[in-house]
Parts: C-alpha cells; sequence; structure tokens
C-alpha cells in the first residue's frame, strides 16, 4: 500500500489514499497474489483460485486510526447497538469501547476462566434483542473435572454496566480433556433463526485429534445450539449412531472465526490449519471438513499429516488456503456502504500474518487478496463492523483499531 502518515500511537490517525485508474486492477485481473514466499508444501489445489488468487487494492480513500493502546490481550470484538463495542480480553475480562476508544473498568461476575496457552475469555455476541434484554453470550476455556474444555455462557449486562448478571453456563464441548492448553477454538455468532453457532477446537493434542471426525464428540466441530443451550431445531442429522444432535458440521482443526453472509445467509468459517493450511470455508449443515484426514498442512515437524492427502470424497474442500500460514482468527463480512468495493467482502484478521485479510468473494468464489495495514506489525486478533459502517479490530498487542473512509 502506499501509505501517507506520520508513526502511529494513540488517537493518531493514518490515511491511505489508493486512487486507481485502471478498474481492471479491482478485479484482480492484473495485479499479482499477495502472497510470495515458498509454501511449506508441493500440494496441489484442487481447483484453479483455491490458493494464492490475484492480488486486488481498494480505490476508495480509506484511513485507520488507533483508538486505544490500554486493551489486555483482547480476544473477541461485537458491536453494541447504539455504536459502541463489547471487547473480551483473554485473561477473564470485559470491556465497553466508546467509538472514540475510551475504554469502561472491567465488567465483573464473569465465571473464572483457564487462561493459560491459548485459553480465556474467548468469543462473544450481543443477543439480536440487545436493546431489550440486554443480554450477552460468549465462549470461554473452564476447568471442569477431567481437564479443561470450550464453554458457553450467557448473562444480563446490568443496566450500570459494571456487572453480568444471572450468568449461566449454557453448553460445554464434551469431552473434557486434559492434555494441554490449545485449540478452544472459540467464536460465536447468531444465524438469521436466532440460534447460536459455536465453533470448537480439537484440542491439538495426538490423542485428541481424531476427534474431530468423531459424531459422539463437541471438540474440533461447529456447533448449533438455542440460546438456553439445546440442540437447535433443523440441525442436520449424520448417519453415524450415536451422533450428538447440536452438531453443524465436523472436521475441523481450531476454527477461530465465524460470520454470517449478509446476502446469503451462509455460515463462514476461518480456520488454523497446522504447517500450511489455513482455511475458509463455506459451512454447509452436515458436511465433513476433512480434519484430519485431508488438509494442506503438515506437521510441525515437517512429516506428513496421515496418509498426507488433500481430498477425499465425502469430505468438502475448503474455498481458500493459505500456505504458508496468516493465522486466520476473527472474521467479518462488510455490508455497509461507505466503501462500495468492500460490499460483501470477508476480512480476515491475521495474527501471525499481522495484517488484515481483504477476500473478493464472488457465488461463493474468492476472486481477490488484499492485505491491510500489514505496516502495523499487528497480530490481529478478531474484527467486526460496527453501526457507522467502519471496521474495528482488536490486537493481541492491545490495540483497537478504526478503518474507515477517508
Amino acid at each position: 500500500m502506499m501509505l501517507a502518515s506520520s508513526m502511529m500511537f494513540a488517537g493518531c490517525t493514518e490515511t491511505i489514499d489508493e486512487n486507481l485508474s485502471d478498474p481492471e486492477t479491482e478485479t484482480g485481473s492484473k495485479l499479482p497474489p499477495v502472497e510470495t514466499n515458498q509454501a511449506n508444501t508441493n500440494y496441489a489445489p484442487a481447483f484453479a483460485g483455491q490458493t494464492r488468487i490475484n492480488g486486488v487494492k481498494t480505490s476508495t480513500p480509506y484511513k485507520s486510526s488507533v483508538l486505544s493502546s490500554a486493551l489486555s490481550s483482547p480476544w473477541g470484538i461485537t458491536g453494541l447497538p447504539d455504536g459502541r463495542l463489547l471487547i473480551t480480553e483473554k485473561g477473564g475480562t470485559m470491556r465497553i469501547a466508546t467509538a472514540t476508544g475510551t475504554l469502561s473498568s472491567p465488567i465483573t461476575g464473569l465465571p473464572a476462566v483457564n487462561s493459560s496457552g491459548q485459553g480465556g475469555l474467548l468469543g462473544v455476541c450481543a443477543d439480536p434483542q440487545f436493546s431489550t434484554n440486554r443480554m450477552i453470550y460468549w465462549v470461554f476455556s473452564e476447568n471442569v473435572a477431567g481437564g479443561n474444555q470450550t464453554s458457553v455462557a450467557k448473562g444480563k449486562l446490568s443496566a450500570s454496566e459494571t456487572t453480568v448478571e444471572n450468568v449461566s453456563v449454557i453448553y460445554r464441548a464434551n469431552p473434557a480433556a486434559n492434555v494441554g492448553n490449545l485449540h478452544y477454538g472459540g467464536r460465536i455468532v447468531f444465524d438469521n433463526t436466532g440460534h447460536l453457532m459455536i465453533s470448537t477446537g480439537e484440542r491439538s493434542d495426538l490423542s485428541t485429534r481424531p476427534l474431530a471426525q468423531s459424531v459422539t464428540a463437541a471438540l474440533g466441530k461447529v456447533l448449533r445450539i438455542t440460546t438456553t443451550g439445546q440442540p437447535a431445531s433443523g440441525n442436520p442429522t449424520f448417519t453415524q449412531s450415536g451422533t450428538l444432535p447440536e452438531l453443524y458440521s465436523i472436521g475441523h482443526r481450531n476454527p477461530q472465526g465465524l460470520a454470517i453472509h449478509p446476502v446469503t445467509g451462509d455460515l463462514w468459517e476461518s480456520e488454523h490449519g497446522p504447517r500450511g493450511g489455513d482455511e475458509i470455508n463455506r459451512v454447509q449443515g452436515g458436511a465433513n471438513y476433512g480434519w484430519p484426514t485431508i488438509t494442506y498442512g503438515i506437521e510441525y515437524s515437517g512429516a506428513v499429516i496421515g496418509s498426507g492427502i488433500q481430498q477425499q470424497a465425502g469430505m468438502q474442500q475448503p474455498v481458500y488456503y493459505w500456505d504458508p500460514v496468516i493465522s486466520p482468527s476473527g472474521i467479518t463480512f462488510y455490508k455497509g456502504n461507505n466503501i462500495p468495493e468492500w460490499q460483501n467482502n470477508l476480512f480476515i484478521a491475521a495474527l501471525s500474518g499481522k495484517h488484515i485479510v481483504r477476500l473478493v468473494i464472488n457465488n461463493n468464489v474468492v476472486t481477490g487478496e488484499e492485505r491491510l495495514l500489514a505496516d502495523q506489525n499487528q497480530r490481529f486478533r478478531d474484527i467486526t463492523q460496527g453501526t457507522d459502517s467502519a471496521l474495528y479490530a482488536v490486537t493481541d498487542e492491545g490495540k483497537l483499531f478504526r478503518i474507515s473512509k477517508q
């Protein structure tokens, strides 16, 4: 990107002006792929454009600003109806941020979290009727008998906004595992029918990894439940015996991003691969996304995973994948109108990639990729759109960014 800016500090603004006269560059027909580093594997994609699609560049002038640098390892961010933002911090606290970056005191009343490793207070969402019921829902890693697990809780934000009232844990992703502190998954969103979609990881360990393929375990899954924690009506039917009725899809590794497409209502997901093989999936009910049977990644040691295959009948291909990894975490679709060329594009917070990905998607096919804010050297953890049509992103380093039309 061409940047016209000074050093970035909290409250300072960076301006990005990328006026392009050739409209063909926006379609990705002339720009090279943004990824130039060597892949970890020589695996061939299943179809053209599944990885390293041509680059695109935003032509509308836009700006980014750091609203706050005072967050403590923020993990989840979601908008509230009045334009403010509800943010989780990994250590176990929530805060409310104004659109100018003023942070509330920590909100009390939350259950204890296990914040070691990749655990902690994770994804959060507000009830679609928050304006009247003030209900919020969140995912966290919980210490339980037999180890720890991904759990879902809900509660009512008090009128004073200092505490969460009547908190209850409505769902626990069994079985609990005493194998470490990795791969909890942890995003949560409402679908268009008023039910909760939750992503869970397979906990990383070789002993639990196969559970991603098991329909009797809630690990390595996308789940669909009611706001009381029960299996939602209309869930898909898996043919194997003993299937958990809350399962929506299976075969996931460590899915840390969920978003509903603003036009189709489809659920999309981002998923951490191992060494290579980060994925974007359009999640269809009843489908198997393959982990660990198929993958475009390899073990961190360099060894192949399983049989070293990337395709198998009955298993879904990712819409898009990265090798080397970018570590995709939170995702959101842009449905504002301030930057028309971003309409219905998918924005992805990249951790090891240290940028925000913009994917142009047409008819469920990725047609272009752009990297935003790569100069900020931040591990972007989550991203959402505010009521003002701006994008808001949080980073592991504690920053809250606002990205909007210049």
